[in-house]
């Protein structure tokens, strides 16, 4: 019998194109984690653990800067978050914090090295679906940097650039 979380992972992006039998390996070790409206998944700094679906609910993605925290997304049922970890084990970008109540699926870096070592075609293509997310995440905010109007903002992206390239 099919593992009843399966067919949820094959509707979602990330998981497009993988076997059934890869995604039982995922979810043999997977935790489902509730939080309440205001609960944190997890936070900006935090080592990585996981990457996470969203099973139900909703999230706002946030990152600090400088004395301010600044909203970045707004995740709901369907979507992923912490994917930046299979790629480069670097600490938490940024915070993310249930809206709604919600649950997600955490699924551990011991479960894509199993599926590494398993499976590394399926291994292979997850992480093309990551960083065809990845890429579908930077266009957007090309497009909201470079997509500017106003003097003011222009103004705003230039100081921004110009202190990146010093």
């Amino acid at each position: 019998m099919q593992h009843p979380g399966i067919e949820h992972l094959q509707d979602m992006a990330l998981f497009g194109g993988v076997s059934a039998e890869a995604l039982a390996l995922l979810l043999e070790g997977a935790r489902t984690l509730e939080r309440p409206a205001g609960g944190f998944f997890l936070r900006e700094g935090d080592v990585s653990g996981g990457l996470y679906l969203l099973l139900d609910g909703a999230v706002a993605v946030r990152r600090r800067w400088g004395d301010r925290e600044i909203l970045l997304r707004r995740l709901q049922a369907g979507d992923c978050f912490g994917e930046m970890m299979p790629l480069d084990l670097n600490p938490r970008s940024a915070t993310v914090q249930a809206t709604a109540p919600s649950t997600a699926l955490e699924i551990g870096a011991e479960q894509m090295l199993r599926l590494f070592e398993q499976g590394p075609r399926e291994f292979a293509l997850i992480q093309m679906n990551i960083a065809r997310e990845l890429s579908r995440r930077l266009r957007r905010v090309y497009a909201q940097l470079f997509g500017v109007t106003s003097d003011a903002d222009r103004a705003l992206v230039e100081r921004i650039l110009q202190r990146e390239s010093d």
